[in-house]
């Protein structure tokens, strides 16, 4: 299967090219960056079912209807029942040569800290920031080091350990050394205990094609809350020194923590306003999680995760106004509490959070497409513009 065509997602399975991003793409750009076409049964003012084609052409009528679905499809314009994809520099019809081809190989590096005594609000903001700042200085379109992906995960500290993954296609000329800088860079100054640092090299589509559905807990945990945010640089020393306390305190459990992925590169070469993902300049992206698996529990980890995330952005009204160091949220990840005046006090409309100065468009494709607004759910495009 090496070398076949593939989109630069993520390596767990995930439906549908909505905004989707992973170890690809800071090389070659986010999933509907290479979305050329989908296939759609939408609901006329009649109620009758139609199915509709539309595409990235820029003389296709249904344009309009390709456009929505480069990043606010879900739930929103219809049922989606095939997606086409071809990069934007593709030529020719021959299917292998449509898409960026996978790597044969996968190069792996797993490091994991201890929750131990050596691991102080000192040494972990550090690591945090050092994560940070080497995508700030790493995450232009072209750079070299496009090619290499990371996700740090720091966990609470009753997890008893956290971890760095960094996954980069294994045939890239110096990706060995190249591994090697940036975990030398992340770790710099830090003091802190490593239980592992080791490395592997896999088939590239082996974690692709592995069991799973992309999703956060396990075939019995499957009560889970997510909060994101983009980055467009590292959070301040304030907040690192939040997510410290929230991560050591005594109500989180040992399935709570975050994410912070590598984002930028080629992502950031299209223009905000020609695809729905409006965010363009994020270098990172934050993610705040937790699972649980009884009912009982839900108050405590819902009321853990809000507060952080609230206090992480406790400047800004509680949620990632796009601003110097934030770029709103990721509609992937939906998050309700943008939306509650309890959680969002900045004065900014979820929308604005998610969808940014595209969100009119969208209310417009909305009212065309979904009439009778048959296709909603609590985030959901609103036609009315009062």
């Amino acid at each position: 299967m090496a070398g076949q065509p593939i989109a630069p997602r993520r390596t767990a399975p995930h439906p549908g090219p909505e905004p989707e991003y992973g170890p690809l793409s800071r090389r070659y750009g986010s999933v509907v960056d290479h979305l050329y076409g989908v296939e759609v049964v939408v609901v006329d003012q009649d109620g009758s079912a139609r199915v509709v084609v539309a595409t990235r052409e820029p003389d296709d009528p249904n344009h309009d209807l390709w456009w929505a679905h480069t990043g606010a499809g879900g739930g929103n314009f219809g049922v989606v029942t095939r997606y086409w994809l071809r990069s934007p520099d593709a030529t020719g019809t021959d299917p292998a040569g449509l898409l960026p081809r996978a790597p044969r190989q996968l190069l792996e590096c797993l490091v994991v800290w201890a929750w131990d005594e050596q691991m102080t609000e000192r040494a972990f903001t550090t690591l945090l920031a050092n994560f940070a700042r080497w995508h700030e200085c790493n995450s232009a379109p072209g750079s070299p080091a496009a090619g290499l992906y990371a996700v740090l995960e720091p966990a609470h500290r009753s997890a008893g350990s956290f971890q760095l993954v960094v996954q980069i296609d294994a045939g890239l000329p110096g990706a060995d050394a190249l591994v090697t800088d940036f975990v030398s860079a992340v770790t710099a100054g830090t003091g802190a205990t490593q239980l592992l640092n080791g490395r592997r090299t896999m088939p590239w589509l082996h974690p692709t094609t592995w069991p799973g559905n992309g999703e956060p807990g396990d075939m019995i945990t499957r009560r889970y809350k997510e909060k994101a945010g983009y980055l467009r640089r590292g959070f301040t020393a304030t907040q690192l020194a939040t997510i410290y306390q929230h991560l050591t305190n005594s109500t989180g459990g040992s399935t709570g923590g975050m994410l912070f992925v590598g984002y930028g590169g080629q992502v950031n070469t299209v223009p905000p306003q020609a695809t729905a993902v409006a965010q363009r300049d994020a270098v990172m992206k934050a993610v705040f999680h937790t699972t649980w698996a009884d009912e009982q529990d839900d108050a405590a980890n819902l009321a853990w995760i809000r507060d952080f995330y609230r206090d992480v952005y406790r400047d800004t009204g509680g949620v990632p106004v796009p601003g110097g160091v934030s770029d709103g949220s990721y509609i992937n990840y939906p998050d309700v509490d943008l939306a509650d005046p309890a959680w969002n006090t900045s004065g900014v409309p979820w929308q604005t959070l998610y969808y940014k100065g595209n969100y009119p468009r969208l209310q417009q494709i909305k009212a065309r497409w979904d009439p009778r607004n048959v296709f909603h759910h609590a985030l959901a495009i609103d036609s009315s513009t009062g």
